[in-house]
């Protein structure tokens, strides 16, 4: 996952980590570490965040690449 790639999206959309985590229906400190990669991120909040972040399918698979669990 391209992590600092993802982060700066989310601030050139206004989009919060609290943001995040309501999508994925998690607390804070959770998707903290999924966003920071200490726990994986599966299929299911990778596709919201895409949704959130307007990725195309070809950010999507730049940003994703293959550690989604």
């Amino acid at each position: 996952m391209q992590i600092a790639k993802i982060k700066g999206r989310m601030t050139e959309l206004g989009i919060k980590q609290k943001d995040v985590a309501k999508a994925w229906n998690c607390a804070e400190p959770t998707e903290n570490q999924k966003l920071n990669g200490v726990r994986p991120i599966d299929l299911e909040e990778a596709d919201i965040l895409a949704m959130l972040l307007k990725f195309s399918k070809m950010e999507y698979y730049l940003f994703f690449d293959k550690e989604i669990a």
